[in-house]
């Protein structure tokens, strides 16, 4: 197992230096300049030389991505001479059209993803099993036919379509929920949940109708396998059959989506934060991407790409604990 755990940490390192260095080349290469697009209205073959040297772009490609990766561990300094300032650590870039570190921007805007990612993903997951179960254990019955036909139907919808169904009826028509913006847990526990409950359902009306089929299948699979036999045939509880045995061997392909699902949200709900006009992570790469902000482009891509690999690192190690059937070698 410890091994394993080591050689998995390598090649999730790995695979962020891969990926840092596709990331930051690609968004380098692309013909915007970002030295003339801070320049202003003042822009003058001069000022875009000045520019270009404060954000270091007139050093070689290989140099820039070695400031970018030390500055990630320790930080680092734009500019020259006295016209010098300090990115600190860690440093993912300064974005020169907001005027701000990028990951200050990053920090400011990750506390809502987080919480709409967090609702969101707690809602689908205990929704969308409960109900898979119930579907399986009825098998055939109208009950089945129900869930599934639901389940088919809600997959159908994309989120934004959703969020703007739950918005004109729950929120404009029937009044259900007052919104006047994000509000901090700290500052007001009420309007904080009823600026999110809405995106929570958006986001986990599609994932639990996912994960609703998904635990059916799985669980009508494990249910007919023979150790399933034998616990019933030792007198065990129905209950404990279900989830200490049935349940358990098939949540391995449940905790893979989950996984991956949560890094995915986590990485920028775009949709649903642009439908309810949250200002995540989601809203901050929408608008790095109409100013041409490369820096904070590059910084969102990279971390929800960090996340993802993160998370199937996690997801790798749980299996073992899930299922014992599974071996780490």
């Amino acid at each position: 197992m410890g091994a394993y755990i080591v050689r998995r940490v390598i090649a999730m390192v790995l695979m962020l230096i891969a990926l840092s260095m596709i990331t930051f080349l690609l968004f380098n290469v692309l013909p915007a300049d970002p030295a003339r697009l801070t320049c202003g209205k003042a822009c003058t073959p001069a000022v875009i030389a000045a520019n270009r040297h404060r954000l270091g772009l007139d050093d070689p490609l290989y140099v820039q991505y070695e400031k970018f990766v030390k500055g990630i561990f320790v930080g680092r300094t734009y500019g020259s001479g006295t016209a010098t300032f300090d990115c600190h650590v860690p440093c993912l870039g300064y974005s020169f059209r907001q005027g701000e570190q990028v990951t200050d921007l990053i920090k400011a805007k990750f506390p809502i993803t987080a919480q709409l990612a967090a609702g969101g993903f707690i809602l689908w997951l205990v929704s969308g099993v409960s109900i898979g179960i119930i579907a399986a254990l009825k098998r055939g019955k109208w009950e089945d036919r129900a869930i599934m036909g639901a389940a088919l139907v809600g997959y159908s919808f994309p989120s934004f379509f959703i969020g703007l169904l739950l918005l004109y009826f729950v929120q404009i028509k029937w009044h259900l929920v007052s919104f006047a913006g994000y509000t901090s847990f700290f500052d007001s526990p009420s309007l904080w949940f009823q600026a999110l409950i809405l995106p929570w359902i958006a986001i986990a009306m599609v994932q639990a109708a996912f994960y609703a089929r998904l635990t059916r299948n799985q669980m009508l699979e494990t249910m007919g396998e023979d150790y399933i036999r034998t616990a019933r045939a030792k007198g065990l509880k129905e209950r404990t059959v279900i989830g200490r045995h049935g349940l358990r061997a098939g949540l391995t392909p449940i905790v893979t989506a989950a996984g991956l699902d949560l890094a995915y949200v986590l990485g920028g709900a775009i949709i649903t934060e642009q439908v309810f006009n949250l200002d995540g992570l989601g809203k901050l790469a929408i608008t790095s991407v109409i100013d041409s902000d490369l820096p904070t482009i590059t910084a969102t891509v990279l971390v929800a790409a960090t996340f993802i690999i993160v998370s199937n690192l996690i997801v790798d190690l749980l299996y073992a604990i899930i299922d014992p059937r599974v071996r780490l070698a």
